[in-house]
């Protein structure tokens, strides 16, 4: 498989994702030496405990920079650190973007290839990092030198129709050690799925970057177990022993205007010559590419980033918001989707299933498009309370926030957020929806969260209460109208409406 991630900057680069899929012969092409005619075969292992560590570094980490956080620091976000990087790519702290996939399909199937849509958040603090499909905490750093607990998303490219079913896909967990060197990265890993199957990778790559080009040609080895190829090459019906697997690309990212940037990415894997030998296989290279676009930090305009920079101060001192936040807030379940919430045909859950959840955010940028927009880093934790159809459970999210203040009489801000959400069991809201239209569930989805609020001190005529917001806002987790496995392939998802306070300090 081609180890991808969606977009790199210099302290983060790779993806991986665990999987665990079923598949059975009548859907896989035979020929005259496939020894699978007329056999089932199965693949599956158990959840990994990593897929909610990636949030779980987030939230722990994004709480802990709060401590050391000033107001300076929000004026600061988007210019580049005092550090040793050859890139302005590699300075960034933040990043959102979307794109499709598409991958080989190595396997004897009907099917060739598989697209998935792919949401990216990208940032990065003194703690931890997140980059699309990757993230970790550093145990240890220094300009040069890091090792870090890691996480990376693995694909396994089976044809679509079984994605659902097989929920293959999990967070690996490894330790990772990355030495930086100018524009030259160098990175080793030791992975684990949850059942020990271990691989590793050894992986070079170089940052280049010239006027609005960005590239980043890359060559990485990856090592993999017998038991690991036995489990999700041999399809545990074959035994193979362990192999190299060699991957190649290139990362592309092109400046189109002020934070808008397009991406992009070509690569090709090449299985071991044991591995690619086993009756399920179908091929032993593998093709992959990625094009979508983003929001990034703007570097090309000296003199746009100085107007901006200005209106910044302006905007903070009208919003009345200083550089981080802390949202408490209490939610309702709706069986209704977005669209009915949006027209005002809202139902009510007859379950009353409700939540508490609290967010922290810590601000990126004042604008955008240099326009009064801010974007802020925003982890949070839910709390789903028991009901008479589901017990308590916890929700983690991990997603970035913009907000767009405007007056009518007070100050009123909308919001929108992208992001991911984890939950450790699924709602009964969500599952009995997904149940009624044939999906099995997904506990990692795609995370949605609109707003309104008006500020407080506006309300009441009291500039004690500035700094304080009173607002409703929709969770939203759904799974991209079935466009992506990373998501389970589902369509559907849920919505919960709540009110919320957010404190700006």
């Amino acid at each position: 498989m081609i180890a991808f991630s969606i977009d790199t900057d210099k302290l983060r680069d790779n993806n991986s994702f665990n999987f665990l899929f079923s598949f059975y012969t009548s859907q896989i092409k035979t020929s005259k030496n496939n020894p699978m005619n007329n056999h089932s075969l199965l693949l599956s292992s158990t959840q990994l405990f990593a897929q909610p560590l990636a949030l779980s570094l987030a939230l722990f980490s994004g709480l802990a920079q709060s401590s050391e956080h000033s107001d300076t620091q929000a004026s600061q976000a988007d210019e580049p650190p005092a550090k040793i990087y050859a890139t302005q790519f590699q300075t960034e702290n933040w990043g959102l973007g979307i794109g499709v996939r598409r991958g080989d399909i190595p396997f004897v199937a009907e099917d060739d290839e598989v697209y998935d849509v792919l949401p990216m958040i990208k940032y990065r603090n003194d703690y931890f990092f997140i980059n699309g499909m990757e993230a970790g905490a550093h145990l240890w750093k220094n300009d040069e030198h890091q090792v870090n607990l890691y996480t990376r998303f693995r694909f396994v490219d089976i044809p679509q129709e079984l994605q659902n079913e097989s929920q293959s896909q999990a967070f690996d967990l490894g330790l990772q050690y990355r030495f930086l060197l100018d524009a030259w990265e160098f990175d080793v890993a030791f992975m684990s799925d949850s059942n020990k199957r271990s691989y590793g990778y050894t992986r070079t790559q170089y940052h280049w970057e010239y006027g609005d080009w960005y590239l980043n040609p890359y060559a990485e080895f990856q090592w993999k177990s017998a038991g690991f190829n036995q489990h999700y090459y041999g399809l545990d019906q074959y035994e193979t022993g362990g192999g190299i697997e060699f991957n190649a690309g290139i990362k592309t990212r092109y400046h189109l205007y002020s934070n808008l940037y397009l991406l992009g990415q070509f690569g090709v894997g090449r299985i071991d010559d044991e591995t690619a030998n086993l009756p399920t296989m179908d091929t032993q290279y593998q093709f992959e590419s990625f094009l979508g676009f983003g929001f990034f930090p703007d570097f090309s305009n000296k003199s746009a980033k100085s107007k901006a920079t200005k209106v910044e101060s302006r905007v903070s001192a009208s919003n009345g918001s200083d550089g981080e936040f802390i949202r408490v807030a209490h939610g309702w379940a709706t069986p209704s989707n977005l669209n009915a919430i949006f027209s005002w045909q809202t139902q009510t859950d007859p379950y009353n299933n409700q939540f508490t959840s609290v967010f922290y955010g810590t601000r990126l940028t004042d604008t955008l498009f240099n326009f009064p927009i801010e974007l802020y880093f925003t982890p949070g934790l839910v709390w789903h309370h028991d009901s008479e159809v589901q017990s308590n459970l916890a929700e983690g999210v991990v997603a970035i926030k913009a907000f767009y203040t405007f007056e009518f009489g007070p100050r009123w801000r909308l919001g929108v957020a992208e992001g991911l959400s984890y939950v450790s069991s699924v709602t009964y809201i969500e599952g009995s929806e997904l149940e009624e239209k044939g999906y099995k569930p997904s506990k990692l989805l795609n995370y949605l969260d609109f707003s309104l609020d008006v500020n407080m001190g506006d309300l009441f005529n009291n500039r004690t209460m500035d700094k304080m917001w009173l607002g409703y806002s929709i969770h939203h987790r759904s799974g991209i109208y079935e466009k992506s496995s990373a998501f389970g392939r589902i369509g559907g998802g849920s919505n919960y409406q709540s009110l919320y306070l957010q404190w700006h300090f």
